[in-house]
Parts: C-alpha cells; structure tokens; sequence
C-alpha cells in the first residue's frame, strides 16, 4: 500500500514539475523575444525589464492556477504578494545581475545569457514556488477533546 501511495505521489510531482515546465516556457519565450527585439532600441535595463514583466505576468496566471493549485490556496492577494517580492528580486534584480555579468566579463549578449540564467532559475524557482510562493494553506489540525 504505501509504495502504490509514493509512486502515486511520485507521479503527481512529476506532472506538476511537467506543467510547471510548460510554464516556465511561456515565461522563457516571451521573455526571450522581447529581450532580444528590445535591447537595440531601449537598451538591456529596459529589454529586460519589459520582457520579464511580461514573461512574469503570463506565469504567475498559470502557476496560480494550473500548476500549483490546490484544494486550500493561499489567499489571491498573499500569492500575489509573495510573487511580486519574490519574482522582483529574481526577475528584475538577479537575472539582470547574471545578464550583466555575462555580458560585461565574459563578453555574451543577453541571446545566450538568457539561456543560461534561465538554467539557473528553472530548479530554484521550482523549489520557492513550491514551497512559499503558492504553497496553500495547510489542513486544520484534527484536535482530540476529552470528556
């Protein structure tokens, strides 16, 4: 009983893990795109900036929604908090960080350095998002009350 209950929960994380691929994709590649088209005329802070907001809110609809639903949700506006704080630092401040390393000591443009902070950030937003941004809400505590 209890290897049917792991490989079905096994199973779960690996279709979550699978959906939550899916929409790192969709962050990825609109992000990627209008970095690479924006940079030229705006300038890296701002290709940047604008890719990621986009690329940012299509993910967080998806991830809230698809991905790491669940039967007890955090409250919409905690989620959202935890995913603005959270997504800033990480979208806004560290990729930037990495874009502008690559770019400035190792001489990539931000079409390769894109790929690689997204290596990077694939498993460690996999881990924040499952275990603060969207985590739920857990059970209530079963209390015993005696007579």
């Amino acid at each position: 009983m209890k290897s049917k209950k792991l490989t079905k929960k096994r199973r779960r994380l690996l279709i979550q893990f699978a959906e939550y691929m899916f929409t790192g994709g969709v962050w990825f590649w609109s992000g990627y795109i209008l970095i690479v088209l924006l940079d030229e005329p705006l300038g890296l802070f701002w290709a940047n900036f604008i890719g990621n907001a986009v690329g940012i809110s299509l993910n967080f609809i998806l991830e809230r929604y698809w991905v790491f639903k669940t039967k007890r949700p955090t409250k919409l506006g905690i989620a959202t908090l935890r995913y603005v704080v959270y997504t800033a630092l990480n979208a806004f401040l560290l990729n930037y960080l990495i874009l502008y390393s690559l770019e400035e000591y190792v001489g990539l443009g931000p079409e390769i350095g894109q790929f690689i902070a997204s290596g990077f950030f694939t498993l460690w937003n996999w881990y924040w998002y499952r275990t603060w941004v969207f985590k739920g809400k857990s059970k209530p505590r079963k209390t015993r009350h005696h007579a």
